[in-house]
């Protein structure tokens, strides 16, 4: 008897478009592993290589819903703690498509974009860290400077600690991965650099 396809796996198909999303520079799309692994969970992974987030790895936790999808916009939290106005100490993200802007028409590529915009152009008229945001309004070169330390070495900035994020460049797309942009999380270990503290009041 013929085993009937996961519907999991059906909507996931439909959710990643794999052609568009390996065509999303600096981002990568990981699956979850592990016993209680589904393939509605996932990571996207931004590295940016311009701006003031350059050279850093953000990490993003996506949950789709089985029944809310493609009506319901994914859930996404971002892992790295990171200094951005539309991103706050808790992981939340401010991204319009995320919220009132979601259509059933649109794709976890577009979510994907959506993030990789955020580094490249952050919005601090809609802010989530206020800090940051009003740093971004006062003083766009001492926000870019906070930015690039928090990113390279690590550094606190008002109270909170923001450890360094620069990882090892991304593996690239085709290169012994099977598929391009994605593969299981943990396959690949990422050196972790030392946290040097610099301060930002």
């Amino acid at each position: 008897k013929k085993k009937k396809p996961d519907p999991q796996l059906l909507l996931l198909s439909k959710t990643l478009d794999m052609s568009e999303l390996t065509s999303i520079h600096g981002v990568r799309i990981d699956l979850s592993t592990g016993p209680d692994a589904s393939p509605l969970n996932f990571t996207i992974t931004v590295a940016p290589d311009e701006g003031a987030y350059r050279s850093g790895r953000f990490v993003f936790d996506v949950r789709v819903s089985a029944t809310g999808y493609p009506h319901e916009p994914p859930k996404v939290k971002c892992a790295t703690k990171v200094f951005h106005p539309n991103i706050d100490v808790e992981g939340n993200v401010c991204l319009n498509i995320l919220r009132e802007d979601w259509k059933p028409v649109l794709s976890i590529s577009h979510v994907a974009y959506g993030l990789t915009h955020l580094f490249l152009d952050p919005n601090p008229s809609d802010p989530l860290n206020k800090e940051a945001a009003e740093m971004l309004r006062a003083s766009p070169r001492q926000f870019e400077q906070a930015v690039a330390m928090a990113v390279s070495r690590g550094a606190q900035i008002g109270g909170q600690v923001f450890p360094a994020v620069q990882g090892m460049k991304m593996r690239e797309r085709g290169e012994g991965e099977e598929g391009g942009a994605m593969r299981g999380r943990g396959g690949e270990r990422e050196e972790h650099q030392r946290v040097f503290l610099f301060f930002f009041s």
